[in-house]
């Protein structure tokens, strides 16, 4: 008869996401996993398979508990271009935070560290691009339609100028103790959209 599980899958799978968000996927290793779960090795490895594939898993968690946080406040009913402003001055705000500092972008940083190399990874990092730019552009569209945006301005081009505007920021907020610097950024890139 097999054993029932001693842990909780899913206070484990969160554990996990914040030790890699906090450390990163190379200096992380497994018997840091373990130590930090709280779990065994053998029960590490048969509930989440291996590192990468935990990692993966703590991607998609990311993932889960960030898109529709997004997608909400990009598809408001009412002006567009408020919500659009505001999302990027959050991701500003909290790019100079000191937590926003500390971590950074857990998909920003698995850009960084893991998609170069790992197909898996890169594969949800652009999804993850995609579920920014996606709202970001039905929003820049609803804004031009509703004549908040100019009528010659491209909204698919401004959602992919704001997609890299936003993942800049991380990184540099990240790296800057200066939080001037993504704040200074942010405003001048809203002021395309005037």
């Amino acid at each position: 008869m097999a054993r029932a599980k001693e842990f909780d899958p899913d206070a484990a799978l969160q554990s996990a996401l914040e030790l890699f968000w906090r450390r990163g996927y190379e200096a992380t290793s497994v018997a840091d996993l373990v130590e930090h779960l709280g779990i065994g090795r053998a029960s590490l490895y048969a509930t989440f398979g291996g590192k990468n594939e935990l990692y993966l898993k703590a991607m998609d968690r990311y993932a889960e508990l960030r898109d529709p946080l997004l997608l909400a406040e990009l598809s408001q009913p009412g002006p567009a271009l408020p919500a659009v402003r505001a999302v990027v001055r959050r991701f500003a705000a909290e790019a100079a935070s000191p937590s926003g500092r500390l971590n950074g972008c857990f998909v920003t940083n698995t850009a960084a560290e893991l998609a170069p190399h790992d197909p898996a990874a890169a594969r949800r990092v652009e999804i993850s691009w995609e579920r920014l730019e996606a709202p970001l552009h039905s929003a820049l569209v609803r804004a031009q339609a509703q004549g908040e945006l100019p009528g010659d301005r491209d909204p698919r081009a401004l959602a992919r100028l704001l997609l890299v505007l936003l993942q800049g920021i991380r990184v540099v907020g990240k790296a800057s103790d200066d939080p001037a610097r993504v704040r200074d950024a942010a405003e001048q890139a809203l002021t395309l959209l005037d």
